[in-house]
């Protein structure tokens, strides 16, 4: 087993850290200095060597050391070991520093004095996490491929994706918003015949009724007002390639006429224009919406159904694929750390279950909207179950109430979760509540009904988490200045963050 790296220039740190390490049959490699372990970094051999030592499998650090820094020891193991869980030992009066040592990358930090148990309990996490990250590692060598997913519903897809390789067909995918509808129809077009020609996508809800013509078939000069050069439109746009038409079911029926026609012949004319154009381009078009409940209704075409139905792709929603959320939320976590530029979050198997049983309404988009809330807002280089989105943690207990007035979950069936409103990230501030009291009232009512005697405590608790993490959103996580802007002291908020349990493993 790879040992665990210590260290401090304080010899009894070490001494605690090892025999306590050792106990837990452990192995350990301690350092004085920062500037020794990237020596010892640079003198292992080349992995594969017979009798090579060790690296670390995990390492923990103080954050202040004659011979550097804990954090400048970060930042360079980043660069080299970007997988290497690091554990960053502070005092009481650096705990501001945390909040740089999570900025860099940290696994988690450990306040000194820190209970011996606690330290080695941490540890293990962390080595725990190292083995993950290291199999799913493993699971990743090569390129991702566009679309992910191992569920047979998805498999079903992929199949369906490989037998249309070669053909130049209609498609009509189906599935609801945010199931990943553009996603399949671009893997359609890449495995193609036509994938050296253009994909060209139009949302033909997004576009007015009076303009989705001339986007569609393209204007002549002068065809109206306005007009002033001629346009070509998104069939020409894609000529040789995919036209790729998204949310077909609510495309205006007057039009409907024109897309039948092209369908039907391959040829249309420019508004305006008197010469038809002939189109080599391959139509796929999608819906969230029952087109045959349409046609019934009498809001779309039988022929044009019946013409973009050629072959039906049925894209299932994420709560028919939740053997997928752990690979999904894995890969979105490294997709959104890198637009942001900072070290990828790890996320832990509770997390992951809890993740897996929530229902998601807006399927994989909402799980990738999620995964870069929890870039942002999660305090920790882990994310625990209490750092998931309100949303998930309600519908977890079922509590999908209005924020406003009746809450009326006893506290220990709901407890305050302990994230910050998706409104929150960036910076936004969310709209206060004109009845928060009506809804702290209710809440008492509720509380009182049930006999307890401890309702002033478990009310006051969550007022003053609410309180502590609305300011720590505000800041960005800097104590100081949350504290400020509360009205308290640096040691009033740093006892109340301990006390409420907001900095717990």
């Amino acid at each position: 087993m790879k040992p665990i790296w210590i260290v401090d220039d304080d010899p009894s740190i070490r001494f605690v850290l090892e025999k306590a390490l050792q106990r837990e049959q452990l192995p350990t490699r301690s350092f004085v200095h920062p500037r020794e372990v990237l020596q010892a970094l640079d003198d292992l051999p080349p992995p594969g060597d017979p009798g090579a030592e060790a690296g670390p499998q995990a390492l923990i650090s103080d954050i202040r050391m004659p011979g550097g820094s804990g954090l400048d020891l970060l930042a360079q193991l980043r660069e080299r070991l970007p997988s290497l869980p690091v554990i960053i030992m502070t005092a009481y009066s650096d705990l501001d520093s945390a909040v740089s040592a999570f900025q860099g990358g940290a696994f988690e930090y450990l306040p000194k004095p820190f209970d011996v148990p606690k330290a080695v309990e941490l540890i293990r996490r962390a080595l725990e996490e190292s083995q993950r990250e290291a199999a799913v590692a493993e699971e990743r060598l090569g390129a991702l491929p566009e679309m992910l997913g191992q569920a047979p519903a998805m498999q079903d897809v992929f199949r369906a994706i490989g037998r249309l390789s070669q053909s130049n067909v209609t498609v009509l995918i189906t599935g609801e918003s945010g199931s990943g509808k553009e996603l399949v129809a671009r893997a359609l077009h890449k495995h193609s015949p036509r994938a050296h020609g253009p994909f060209v996508a139009i949302n033909t809800a997004a576009i007015p009724k009076d303009l989705l013509e001339s986007e569609l078939f393209g204007h002549e000069r002068g065809a109206f007002t306005g007009a002033q050069t001629m346009r070509r439109g998104r069939f020409e746009q894609a000529e040789g390639g995919t036209l790729f038409l998204d949310e077909i079911g609510d495309m205006p029926f007057e039009l409907q006429t024109r897309l039948l026609r092209v369908l039907s012949d391959g040829h249309f004319y420019r508004v305006g224009g008197h010469s038809a154009i002939k189109t080599q381009v391959r139509v796929i078009a999608a819906t969230h919406q029952q087109l045959e409940q349409r046609v019934k209704d009498g809001a779309f075409r039988e022929d044009l159904f019946h013409r973009l139905n050629v072959i039906r792709l049925r894209l299932p929603p994420l709560r028919e694929r939740r053997e997928d959320v752990p690979l999904l939320t894995r890969y979105f976590l490294q997709q959104s750390a890198k637009q942001l530029g900072v070290e990828p979050k790890r996320i832990s198997d509770a997390a992951l279950q809890v993740l897996g049983t929530f229902d998601c309404p807006g399927n994989v988009r909402q799980l990738e909207n999620i995964c870069h809330w929890l870039t942002v807002m999660a305090p920790a280089q882990v994310i625990e179950v209490k750092d998931l989105p309100p949303e998930v943690l309600q519908g977890q207990v079922g509590t999908a109430a209005p924020v406003a007035a009746t809450a009326t979950v006893a506290a220990e069936a709901a407890p305050l979760p302990r994230t910050l409103a998706p409104a929150m990230m960036a910076g936004a501030v969310p709209e206060a509540s004109s009845d928060w009291e009506a809804g702290l009232r209710a809440e008492a009512m509720t509380l009182l009904a049930q006999d307890r005697t401890d309702v002033w405590d478990v009310l006051c608790d969550r007022f003053e988490v609410t309180l502590i993490q609305a300011a720590l959103a505000t800041t960005r996580g800097r104590r100081i200045e949350a504290a400020h802007k509360l009205g308290i002291g640096r040691n009033t908020i740093t006892r109340k963050i301990q006390e409420l349990g907001l900095d717990a493993d």
